[in-house]
């Protein structure tokens, strides 16, 4: 629908996650509005992104904080923070280009790389410290790497108790002992 004006991605802030529900609706949120909204523009729709859209996220929606971004341009990302009295006020850009939301106590920011065998540069969250947010499947990896390398570690450790008490036993019996006593 040509006036449909909802947001390609947005966040809700504190609201119960186990609830089931195949969309938001805010009469049925208790006029919940959305904390963080983010559009992923294009040419076509970059002057509605940035204007009327902008103006009702602002204005209707209260959306603290609002970012748009064109995914064939990585240099698009443009973010606004809602001031009160004021409306939106532009965001600055830190020395790797994120942008800061306040809502989230995340960066915003550009990553390279490939996710669904898609290599290109996404859109990603950062901790305030700078580390990657990672998906679930990339934290799955992980989890599954850090598993990986302690079975290795304790299989290395395993192998040299046994390399250490082989040279012993060997050792006794150029002795004279019997190891297996």
């Amino acid at each position: 629908i040509k006036d449909f004006r909802g947001p390609d991605f947005f966040v809700v802030l504190n609201v119960d996650g186990e609830r089931v529900r195949q969309g938001w609706v805010v009469w049925e949120e208790s006029g919940r509005y959305p904390d963080v909204t983010i559009e992923l523009m294009s040419s076509s729709t970059a002057q509605i992104d940035t204007g009327i859209k902008k103006q009702i996220y602002g204005e209707i929606f209260r959306t603290p904080d609002y970012f748009v971004y064109h995914p064939f341009d990585p240099n698009s990302l443009k973010g606004w923070r809602l001031q009160h009295g004021k409306g939106y006020q532009e965001l600055e850009r830190n020395e790797r280009g994120w942008l800061w939301s306040e809502s989230l106590g995340l960066w915003l920011g550009n990553w390279s790389g490939t996710i669904n065998k898609v290599t290109t540069t996404w859109l990603r969250f950062y901790a305030p410290e700078g580390n990657l947010v990672l998906l679930p499947r990339e934290l799955e990896k992980q989890r599954a790497d850090a598993a990986q390398q302690q079975a290795d570690l304790e299989k290395q450790r395993a192998d040299a108790a046994q390399q250490r008490a082989e040279y012993l036993a060997a050792k006794l019996r150029e002795l004279g002992e019997n190891p297996d006593l």
